[in-house]
């Protein structure tokens, strides 16, 4: 099972951050910390995961990570996962990102962490693995984005409809209608706007 999902960069300031067990936030930024100086310190000609540190379960727990251009991508598991299969993970929700984004950067991910988080549950909910496949992740995505699109025509519609309705230039309303037997008389509506 997947306990924590760290992304932070080659400073160790925090991008994305998932945490699936509840640790107090002071003792997220410790883990952080830690995780950064763990991972940061290995040589790039090692191999890619390691014991987890003190306050992530220790040796009950492995670090498996990539380091992209600027962002290291940890995931901290159990005994239970596979190492080499975890790597894949991380391979995949990456190349998510980069599809997604076009071009994926640190920026993306500060300003939209959102769509991460949303990209994310499609990969891994509640530490389990739920999709593996790139192209149904970015399938489901790309439907969210265009229902998202669309639900932001619907809320402003009101608006757009009463800025239309006050540009219009309507001709004078006559006062009295009639249509064979019946007479209506219309009301002065200039009172109400």
């Amino acid at each position: 099972m997947i306990k924590a999902i760290l992304v932070f960069n080659n400073h160790g300031k925090p991008r994305f951050l998932r945490f699936y067990q509840h640790y107090p936030e002071d003792t997220q930024q410790q883990i952080v910390r830690e995780t950064f100086h763990l991972v940061s310190r290995r040589d790039e000609n090692v191999c890619n995961f390691l014991e987890g540190g003190s306050l992530i379960g220790g040796s009950d727990y492995k670090l498996i990570y990539r380091h992209y251009a600027t962002l290291y991508f940890v995931f901290c598991v159990d005994s239970s996962e596979s190492e080499l299969g975890i790597l894949d993970l991380i391979q995949v929700f990456v190349e998510t990102l980069d599809k997604c984004f076009e071009n994926v950067c640190e920026l993306d991910l500060i300003f939209n962490v959102d769509k991460v988080h949303y990209i994310l549950h499609e990969v891994v909910m509640g530490g389990m693995v739920l999709e593996t496949n790139m192209n149904e992740v970015i399938t489901q995505f790309e439907a969210q984005s265009k229902l998202e699109k669309s639900e932001a025509g619907f809320s402003a519609a009101p608006a757009r409809a009463v800025s239309a309705m006050k540009s219009m230039n309507f001709p004078e309303l006559p006062r009295n209608i009639n249509i064979g037997d019946l007479n209506i008389k219309v009301p002065n509506l200039s009172n109400f706007a």
